[in-house]
C-alpha cells in the first residue's frame, strides 16, 4: 500500500511513470560517479620512498658530479716552530726552505725568526727566497736583492734606511716566532764592509 501510494504521488508530481523515474535516477547516479572519477586526487607517494628534500637532492647531485674524480691533495703542513738556540751563519744556511721537513729561518739584527708560515714569500719559489737561511739585516734596510747585502753590516746606513730596517724588524716580531739568535762572532758581523762579498755565497 505504501509503495503504491508513493508511486502514485511521484507520478502525480512529475508526470512520469515509476519505471521512467527509476531509469532517470539510475542515469543521474551513473553520470555523477563518472564525473567524480575524473577529479580523483593523485595517489600519495609510497612510504617506502619518501620525497627527497632539496638539500639532499643537491648533495646527491654533487656526489654524482664528483664520482670517479681523485681526492684533492692534502694541504702542506708546516713544521711547528722549534727553538734552535745559538746558530752560526753556516748553520743558518740549512734552513733555506729547500728541505720541507725543516723550518725556514731568517736572521735580523742577530735574532733568528721562523718564517715557515710565510713559505709563499720565503720558500724556494717565493719572491723573498733570497733571504731564507741568511742574515737579511742590511738587505732589508736597503730593500736590496743583491747577495752582497745579505749581511748584518749596518755601516753607512742612513737614518731613513735604519728606520726601514726597524719597520721590518717590528713586522717580523709581530708575525713570526723568534726561535734563536746568531752566534756572537756572526752577530758581530756588522763590522764587515757591505761591499765585501760573503765568502759563503759560492756555496749556494
Amino acid at each position: 500500500m505504501v509503495a503504491q501510494g508513493i508511486a502514485e504521488a511521484l507520478q502525480a508530481y512529475t508526470g512520469l511513470t515509476p519505471g521512467a523515474a527509476a531509469t532517470i535516477l539510475a542515469l543521474m547516479l551513473a553520470t555523477y560517479l563518472l564525473v567524480s572519477s575524473l577529479f580523483v586526487a593523485p595517489a600519495a607517494p609510497s612510504p617506502a620512498a619518501p620525497p627527497k628534500q632539496p638539500q639532499q637532492q643537491r648533495e646527491d647531485e654533487k656526489e654524482k658530479e664528483h664520482e670517479g674524480e681523485e681526492e684533492p691533495p692534502m694541504p702542506f703542513v708546516y713544521p711547528d716552530p722549534v727553538e734552535v738556540g745559538e746558530v752560526t751563519l753556516e748553520q743558518l744556511r740549512a734552513y733555506d726552505g729547500k728541505d720541507p721537513a725543516k723550518q725556514i729561518l731568517i736572521a735580523i739584527r742577530g735574532q733568528v725568526y721562523d718564517v715557515s708560515r710565510g713559505r709563499l714569500f720565503y720558500g724556494p719559489q717565493g719572491p723573498y727566497s733570497l733571504f731564507a737561511g741568511r742574515d737579511a739585516t742590511r738587505a732589508l734596510a736597503l730593500m736590496s736583492f743583491d747577495p752582497n747585502d745579505l749581511t748584518g753590516d749596518l755601516d753607512g746606513l742612513s737614518p731613513d734606511e735604519l728606520e726601514v730596517l726597524q719597520d721590518w724588524e717590528e713586522k717580523f716580531k709581530e708575525r713570526y716566532p723568534r726561535v734563536g739568535h746568531l752566534a756572537r762572532q756572526d752577530a758581530a758581523g756588522s763590522g764587515r764592509s757591505a761591499a765585501q762579498p760573503d765568502h759563503e755565497e759560492d756555496d749556494a
